[in-house]
């Protein structure tokens, strides 16, 4: 499944963990996306979406 949010287009974004001694490790930080089965012009339709997508409101599902 794709990791893009089709609402707002959030992805994955790489970054570092730092420690408390300042060791730093490469890792990625991932959305939680949902597939989710959403009413867009009158019809349903499946979608990636993040959960802040779906705690704004800003899609009604069906």
């Amino acid at each position: 499944m794709s990791k893009v949010c089709d609402i707002c287009g959030k992805h994955t974004v790489a970054g570092r963990s730092v420690s408390h001694s300042h060791r730093t490790v490469a890792r990625k930080f991932v959305p939680n996306i949902q597939r989710v089965t959403i009413v867009k012009d009158g019809r349903k339709q499946k979608m990636n979406v993040c959960t802040q997508c779906l705690k704004s409101g800003k899609l009604a599902r069906s």
